[in-house]
């Protein structure tokens, strides 16, 4: 009883679908918004579907040619106009079917299903010769509705015809042929239509509107017939068809149209024996390989509607595979030879061999292979099964010796009869001047393909010696070094104060004159009274001491010396100018903000502070705001030029400490923040923290010496406290002397849920950060930004961990329970 309910409630749900699926044949284009026509588009697009496949899947469903050509130019300005991307403005409930009601979104789905039945099958590419076209969704294969009026056009039910009379009489008419195959002309009446031709159909016309129109007579008044809208036709594909059934096509149809419709052949089917039926009779015959081969289409006449295309299985099927330009699987007549099959095939690729092809046969028995010579490829006729195999020609030469190395033209070269080692050399456009002569080689290989290699003197060679005159042969390699092939490559260097230092080929005879000049001479800061050239040792025996090179001191009394200097170089020397003594570079700083000279001043001494450059710029005006004054520096503490006094370096590694502190706690603060993808430019990597305050007090602890490129900001008074990170909302405040920092927090909206609150840390105008100690938190100056991290999360306990802990504590209460007991 429950399936006969099952079953009976689907069949009730399958009928009330179906009397709510939209009939198509009904639509009219005109009265559908571009969003419904969007929806269309998109889902054709989704499955793959092209304009021509759409507009016949909506013809096999009913829709006329007239709407379908109407579809096609509402869809092609839909997209020129970009209204596919859902700027449509056009009021939808303005659209309504013929029928009177509002197209929904179920008749959207309808197109859906309407798709999804008709939907190509693309799942794989078919090797059938042809397949490719009729399958093929990303060409258009329609016919031409645009053309003039073909005069053989044969009229029919549906049809719309156009009457034009001008002249001495200007009249219209649009006429549609009804089914009874007339047309009514207004004070004409009915005439039949159906049937003739546009040139009959325009002559009957004529002759029966003359009573009405008597200067169609005299020429006065000139008719006009033409095609308006075309009527749609039925066409039925049977056979080995991709998809077969009735399709319904534009009367303008001819055979191609409707095979690309289908799908074409399918795998089995023919493409050389295609048949259309007319009236149960088989009118024409169409081979498709003229028009894929060719290009022509004989036989490809036009459609009638209740013609039957019906396709055969083919008679004989072969198979091309290997380095040919098009393998597949062709189709070849019985008078079709295997010369036919290759041309179909496009013929052979250029690196094939061409010699022979070999054949894989099917007897009634078993399995055959055979050799087909190129003198048969006439004759030879294919038979059904056959599999053709276009081997690639061999990878060797027949006559070819090779040259590499010291000879102007190195390659390969011809080997032609009785050639000699001297004449390829000779052909190579002779040796080089770097050629070893002592010794060449030629690498031959033997007939059991095994490599032998026969040394050559060269001078004796050159000299006319003809025993080391070789005849070559196929294959032989003619190797000649260069003598540069056979040593290490020779080099100098040069470091220090030049222009270009680095390294610098060595050739015979070069100077440390030489050396210099090519590295762009010496730099100002060079001290030409001393300049060492380190050695590399060269010994001939086994013993070994510590000595690591031979160090050559060269002194010069003036640069143009240095660059003269006739002091021979060898191989693999190492050059070093250093610096002359107390050569210095000038070092400049900036101060920026309250001071009464504020710039850019140029150190005067290593050791210049900056209480120094504050009594340069004028000091400090009234408004300047000393506890927010910051350095900045590009250097670390870490990187001080040595030399200063052992009281100033102490003082500076107190301030190293100091600033290593900090340094962690921003580190820590950004790692937190940037899990908590808070904002990640809080902080101020370049800055040291002074106390320009207690420098100008007299606290040489604090005033540290400057470095080249420092900057010291002094500011004006600051007023705001600036609240960063995981508090409800980050901002500036203004500074209220004597409140906590969890004022400021307050005032920011408090915490977030994910705020790490004991390592909050408060980083003050002059760069320097304190954190959150047990004893609470820092204090809050004007200027100072406080930082909330991010707390760092915690990874939560799976399943798995959870049992783990409750074995380890099952067995600790064991454990404790058999020691009480």
């Amino acid at each position: 009883m429950k399936r006969y309910l099952l079953l009976l409630t689907g069949f009730f749900w399958l009928v009330t679908a179906y009397a709510q699926m939209p009939d198509v044949s009904k639509i009219q284009v005109e009265q559908l918004s571009d969003d419904q026509v969007i929806k269309l588009i998109a889902e054709a697009d989704r499955r793959g579907m092209t304009d021509d496949q759409l507009l016949q899947t909506l013809g096999q469903r009913g829709m006329s040619a007239a709407e379908q050509q109407k579809l096609r130019s509402r869809m092609a300005t839909i997209r020129q106009q970009g209204t596919t991307k859902g700027n449509s403005k056009i009021d939808s409930s303005t659209s309504r079917m013929q029928t009177g009601r509002q197209l929904t979104s179920s008749d959207t789905s309808f197109f859906s299903d309407t798709l999804q039945t008709n939907l190509p099958d693309t799942s794989r590419a078919s090797r059938v010769f042809g397949a490719r076209l009729f399958r093929n969704t990303d060409i258009r294969f329609e016919p031409n509705l645009n053309i003039p009026t073909p005069k053989n056009y044969v009229i029919g039910t549906g049809d719309e015809l156009l009457l034009d009379l001008t002249g001495d009489n200007e009249v219209s008419y649009r006429l549609p042929v009804s089914p009874e195959g007339t047309v009514n002309v207004n004070y004409i009446g009915l005439i039949s239509v159906a049937g003739l031709t546009i040139e009959e159909a325009a002559g009957k016309m004529k002759q029966q509107m003359q009573s009405t129109y008597p200067q169609l007579r005299s020429g006065g008044t000139r008719l006009s017939l033409t095609l308006g809208n075309i009527r749609s036709i039925k066409v039925t594909l049977t056979g080995y068809v991709t998809r077969p059934g009735t399709y319904t096509l534009p009367s303008l149809a001819n055979v191609f149209h409707a095979l690309y419709a289908s799908g074409g052949p399918s795998e089995k089917g023919t493409y050389r024996n295609i048949q259309l039926i007319r009236n149960n009779q088989v009118i024409q015959t169409i081979d498709a390989y003229d028009f894929l081969t060719k290009g022509v289409q004989p036989g490809n006449v036009r459609l009638e509607d209740g013609d039957v295309i019906h396709i055969p299985v083919f008679e004989r099927q072969v198979e091309v595979e290997g380095l040919v330009n098009n393998p597949g699987i062709f189709e070849p007549l019985a008078s079709e030879t295997l010369a036919d099959v290759l041309r179909f095939a496009g013929d052979f690729a250029p690196e094939a061999y061409k010699a022979k092809v070999k054949v894989l046969q099917i007897t009634d028995r078993e399995r055959s292979v055979a050799d087909i010579y190129a003198e048969d490829y006439g004759t030879y006729v294919p038979k059904n099964g056959d599999q053709y195999i276009i081997e690639e020609v061999l990878d060797r030469y027949a006559n070819r010796v090779e040259i590499e190395g010291a000879v102007f033209r190195p390659g390969k070269y011809a080997l032609t009869e009785g050639l000699t080692l001297r004449q390829l050399i000779q052909r190579a456009d002779g040796l080089k001047e770097d050629a070893f002569m002592a010794r060449a080689y030629i690498n031959r290989l033997k007939p059991d393909n095994t490599q032998e290699l026969i040394t050559v003197n060269l001078n004796e060679l050159m000299g006319g010696n003809e025993q080391a005159n070789h005849v070559l042969q196929r294959e032989d390699r003619v190797m000649i070094s260069s003598i540069f092939d056979l040593r290490e490559e020779y080099i100098v260097s040069i470091s220090g104060q030049v222009r270009r230092p680095g390294q610098f080929p060595y050739v015979e005879q070069m100077t440390l004159g030489n050396l210099i000049q090519m590295s762009g001479g010496l730099a100002e800061a060079a001290n030409i009274e001393k300049v060492d050239v380190a050695r590399r040792i060269r010994r001939n025996t086994n013993e070994r001491d510590s000595v690591l090179s031979e160090l050559v001191h060269v002194r010069f009394d003036n640069r143009e010396e240095a660059l003269r200097s006739d002091f021979v170089l060898q191989p693999f020397d190492i050059v070093s100018v250093h610096t002359s003594t107390g050569y210095q570079v000038q070092r400049q700083v900036r101060i920026e903000g309250e001071v009464q000279f504020p710039g850019e001043y140029t150190l005067l001494k290593k050791d210049e502070t900056i209480s120094d450059l504050i009594r340069r710029a004028g000091g400090v005006t009234e408004f300047a705001y000393l506890p927010g004054a910051s350095l900045q520096r590009k250097a670390s503490d870490a990187m001080v030029a040595r030399g200063h006094s052992a009281l100033i370096n102490q003082d500076r590694l107190e301030l190293a400490e100091l600033e290593k502190e900090q340094a962690e706690i921003r580190e820590l603060a950004l790692e937190n923040t940037r899990r908590g993808d808070a904002d990640t430019s809080l902080f101020f990597s370049n800055y040291v923290g002074i106390k320009l305050d207690k420098i100008l007090d007299g606290n040489t602890k604090y005033d540290i010496p400057l470095e080249n490129e420092d900057v010291i900001i002094v500011p004006r008074q600051l007023r705001t406290v600036m609240v960063r990170g995981q508090v409800l909302n980050p901002n500036r405040i203004v500074y209220q002397e004597g409140k906590s920092l969890k004022y400021y927090i307050r005032q920011a909206g408090g915490f977030t849920a994910k705020a790490h609150k004991k390592k909050t840390f408060v980083q003050h105008a002059n760069g320097s950060v304190e954190g959150s100690s047990s004893m609470g938190y820092p204090d809050v100056l004007p200027g100072s930004e406080i930082i909330v991290p991010t707390k760092p999360e915690r990874e939560k306990l799976g399943v798995q961990a959870w049992v783990s802990m409750g074995s380890v504590v099952t067995s600790m209460a064991a454990v404790i329970v058999t020691l009480l007991r």
